[in-house]
Formats: C-alpha cells, sequence, structure tokens
C-alpha cells in the first residue's frame, strides 16, 4: 500500500538546507510514530529520525542530531541543515504502530525521494 508520498528531495550543495515532506493519503495515520529512514548504495537502511503521534517525543540518528529536525503537523517534515555529502541517499517516510515496530513488519513506506549533498 502506497499511503506516504514524499516530496522535496533533490540536489543541495554541503553546508546547505533542505526540507522534505511527507503527506500520509488516510487520516488514521495520524495516530502512528512515523519517521525518516535513508538508504545510501551498498549500505543498509537506517532510522534518521522518528516522531511520536502527538508530536511530543523524538529520536534521532546520532550523525544528524542537532543538524535535522522532525516536526508533525499536516505533514511530517525533516528539517536538515549543515549537509554533508555522507547524508547522500535516498529517504524514506515511514509509519508504524509503535516505536518498536517501525520499520519492521507492518510498516508502511513511502516511495522514496532522492537527496544529493554535492562537496
Amino acid at each position: 500500500q502506497a499511503l506516504l508520498l514524499e516530496s522535496g528531495g533533490g540536489l543541495v550543495q554541503a553546508g546547505g538546507s533542505m526540507r522534505l515532506s511527507c503527506a500520509a493519503s488516510a487520516p488514521w495515520l495520524s495516530r502512528y510514530v512515523m519517521g525518516w529512514f535513508r538508504q545510501a548504495p551498498g549500505k543498509e537502511r537506517e532510522l534518521v529520525a522518528a516522531i511520536h503521534w502527538s508530536g511530543g517525543g523524538t529520536k534521532y540518528a546520532d550523525s544528524v542530531k542537532g543538524r535535522f529536525t522532525i516536526t508533525r503537523g499536516n505533514t511530517v517534515d525533516l528539517q536538515m541543515n549543515s549537509l554533508r555529502p555522507e547524508d547522500t541517499a535516498v529517504y524514506y517516510c515511514a509509519a508504524g504502530v509503535d516505536v518498536r515496530a517501525l520499520g519492521g513488519q507492518g510498516t508502511y513506506w513511502g516511495q522514496g525521494t532522492q537527496v544529493t549533498v554535492s562537496s
């Protein structure tokens, strides 16, 4: 099922900023934990950031902490600042029933959007 739609990817210079947005097509997803994953060629998909359905709790990968911010309103957004070439990857929006399930069985995935950071 394609219930999540990402937008905002593209090419950005190192040190620059970019905002990704994820729109959910089903209203019941408002009660799901949501987050952003990324996958670079030849690497495992990894969790970048996650946010509770209420928007009151967030989690970040150590590599992006202080640079990326996840927010939740009508869309789930990932504000990416101070971008580095190693941030280059396909970024996927994801939704799960709870925090432990996010990224595993039962996860809903967006189609992915390419983010390329040039040096």
